[in-house]
């Protein structure tokens, strides 16, 4: 642990020493360019209390939303959720993931999330950033084991099932990518562009109703 940590800080200086390009522009994140990682801008505070009780409520309140608009609210502190990691180090190695991914610095990216793993094994939006990382350099095996691990731990993460239905798309899966788009929009019934890639997958897939 005490080597993993060092190894750590080690990255971090060495990404402090590069400039970072924060105006960078940011493709749609459902285009494959970034994948399918936490959404851009500020998200609010994450709640205090019991995380698992807090989720819970929040997953309720996701599939009750009568609305886009109420469910981005909603999104967004789920989101909060996942990304506060309860740890100081965790979250600087976090923002030079962000800062090598906005400047195209890919490897850089992946070795600091594999320190992060390393030291917070159980982080569950390390291993959703870094199979997004992996599905950006077009490495689908790596991407689908890291996913496997985001859903072992947290099987409503509505964004990693939108990322294997993303990857078992690419690959020719489209079944399975149904099943799995069809999974994410049963957690999250107002997630954006997936109606429609459900309707063209069901329609190639099933067939036409008559």
């Amino acid at each position: 642990m005490r080597a993993a940590f060092a190894s750590a800080l080690l990255l971090v200086a060495a990404s402090l020493a590069m400039p970072v390009n924060h105006a960078a522009a940011q493709a749609d994140p459902h285009s494959g360019q970034r994948g399918w990682a936490a959404p851009e801008g500020k998200l609010p505070r994450a709640a205090r209390g019991d995380r698992t009780k807090n989720l819970d409520y929040l997953f309720e309140a996701l599939k009750a939303a009568p609305d886009a608009d109420a469910a981005k609210h909603v999104e967004d502190r789920i989101w909060a959720l996942w990304v506060s990691s309860g740890s100081d180090t965790t979250d600087l190695l976090m923002s030079r993931v962000k800062a090598a991914t906005d400047r195209k610095d890919l490897d850089l990216a992946l070795r600091v999330l594999d320190s992060v793993l390393e030291l917070k094994p159980d982080y569950v939006e390390g291993w959703n950033r870094r199979a997004t990382i992996h599905f950006m350099k077009k490495d689908f095996g790596r991407s689908l084991a890291d996913l496997r691990q985001v859903l072992a731990r947290e099987p409503r993460h509505f964004a990693a099932l939108s990322g294997l239905g993303m990857i078992l798309q690419e690959i020719g899966q489209e079944k399975r990518a149904l099943d799995a788009y069809r999974r994410a929009l049963e957690v999250h019934p107002h997630l954006q562009r997936l109606p429609d890639l459900v309707k063209t997958l069901t329609e190639k897939v099933e067939g036409r109703d008559i």
